[in-house]
């Protein structure tokens, strides 16, 4: 195993290593200040952060507004709070060592105010921002202004190559690194391009030296390149270490530290992170942001995954083929399916799934009564939290819409998030996770159900283990 030697990152010499950032609410200020205070970076999550009361417990996110847009300013305002206050946390915590960044995805409902204003409010704390999910042009400027350092999220060169075109270019001193994300293995939302498939994994390496090879190409400063997706043991990718064709490189681990006394994560979500097998994880599409993710198998997505399996095509007015009519909804109202359509509908509704949903794509599906009011309730519970989401077809426009029908087989994203972060079941919400997650019950560090500290686990990971 080689040393590991400190790299320049946001103006000071620190350990390549980086917590990645993880919302809503997981990368709290207690976290990543610890993480910090280990002489590494540590990032805290500006999705939806949490803040507190007089008496320090989290305020719940309870939206008041009559309309989405009154939501959405309240979802911003949280969202500046939580993240200012997470910052002082953590900067407390880090005592002067290491450095803070914030994350923050370009796709989140009010991405520019919620970054303006904790940029503003927690000036002198945080040095750095890192932001993916989309194309955030943006970020740049921003960073720039507010004198911090940005780490864009890619998952491939062609990505970065645009985005220096358009933006970076312009603000190349503030770059401070460019965070590569594999699609395949990373947890959370991936960054798969229609080109490529998610059932062919492609090796990082030769993506990371291409993305190096394109940044030396264009004139962008040889910043390090953050590896995201698939790190556990350092060990395993000695080769990166040193090596002239990568320049310098950084690793960064979103799942192994949830598994530590800092991770603000239940008890439950813990044990059950001990539990997983190779393959537990799921590559899904099934999230509203559109993009693919990746989480832990469960029942939250196997009734995703049935939900979409009970789908049958439908026509508003019959025509070759799709003449069958079959009255949905409390009023009967009649479509037209094929005649398989209808054999299945007809079986679905004998099970007990009687709600037919009209979805975007002009097919239905099948759910039962519960499920259905739920779908319903939580799209016009929409708070708009995303820039926009197919689930409820809400959009940060004009219009405050994206155009098209809302889709039930997708979820709450928000929601869910909020759910399994403060406590509520591992089965039935959505959990997060990178492929390498199943290596938790393999990992001698963490036998014996061993919860170390962040600091315990960063000293662990220095070793090459």
């Amino acid at each position: 195993m080689k040393d590991i030697k400190p790299l320049l990152i946001s103006g000071k010499e620190v350990y390549p290593v980086v917590e990645g950032g993880k919302g809503v609410s997981v990368s709290t200020g207690r976290s990543s200040g610890a993480w910090a205070a280990a002489g590494g970076v540590g990032t805290i999550s500006a999705v939806n952060a949490d803040s507190f009361d007089a008496e320090g417990n989290i305020i719940p996110q309870l939206y008041q507004g009559r309309t989405r847009r009154d939501r959405h300013q309240e979802l911003v305002e949280f969202g500046i709070r939580g993240g200012i206050e997470q910052l002082r946390i953590a900067h407390e915590s880090a005592n002067g060592n290491g450095r803070l960044h914030v994350n923050v995805l370009w796709e989140m409902g009010g991405a520019v105010p919620i970054l303006e204003g904790v940029l503003t409010g927690a000036k002198g704390l945080v040095h750095g921002v890192t932001c993916g999910a989309g194309m955030p042009y943006k970020v740049a400027e921003i960073a720039a202004r507010h004198g911090v350092y940005y780490y864009p999220i890619v998952s491939s060169a062609r990505a970065f190559r645009a985005l220096w075109k358009r933006a970076y270019s312009k603000t190349a001193e503030w770059l401070g690194g460019v965070v590569y994300e594999d699609p395949w293995l990373a947890g959370g939302h991936n960054g798969l391009s229609n080109s490529e498939d998610p059932q062919v994994p492609q090796a990082p390496m030769p993506r990371v030296a291409e993305l190096r090879k394109v940044m030396r190409e264009i004139g962008a400063p040889e910043v390090p390149i953050f590896m995201a997706g698939g790190v556990w043991y350092l060990r395993e990718w000695s080769d990166w270490i040193d090596n002239p064709e990568l320049g310098p490189i950084a690793f960064q681990f979103g799942t192994r530290p949830l598994l530590t006394q800092e991770s603000p994560i239940s008890d439950e979500w813990k044990k059950r992170l001990l539990t997983l097998r190779s393959g537990d994880v799921l590559l899904h599409r099934f999230s509203p942001t559109g993009f693919y993710s990746s989480a832990v198998r469960n029942g939250f997505l196997q009734e995703l995954v049935q939900r979409s399996d009970r789908q049958i095509a439908y026509r508003s007015e019959p025509e070759e083929g799709m003449s069958t009519p079959l009255p949905i909804g409390a009023r009967g109202r009649e479509v037209f399916v094929s005649e398989e359509g209808a054999a299945k509908a007809k079986a679905w509704m004998e099970s007990g799934y009687g709600e037919a949903l009209r979805t975007p794509d002009s097919t239905l599906i099948f759910v039962d009564p519960e499920r259905g009011r739920e779908i319903k309730t939580d799209q016009a519970n929409c708070m708009g939290c995303l820039s926009q989401c197919s689930f409820s077809n809400w959009a940060e426009t004009e219009s405050g819409n994206n155009g098209k029908r809302a889709d039930p087989r997708s979820f709450c994203i928000q929601k869910t998030l909020q759910n399994i972060a403060h406590g509520d079941s591992v089965e039935k919400n959505l959990m997060f996770a990178g492929h390498n997650a199943y290596r938790f019950g393999t990992d001698p560090f963490f036998a014996d159900g061993n919860v170390p500290t962040v600091g315990e686990l960063v000293a662990r990971i220095l070793t090459g283990d």
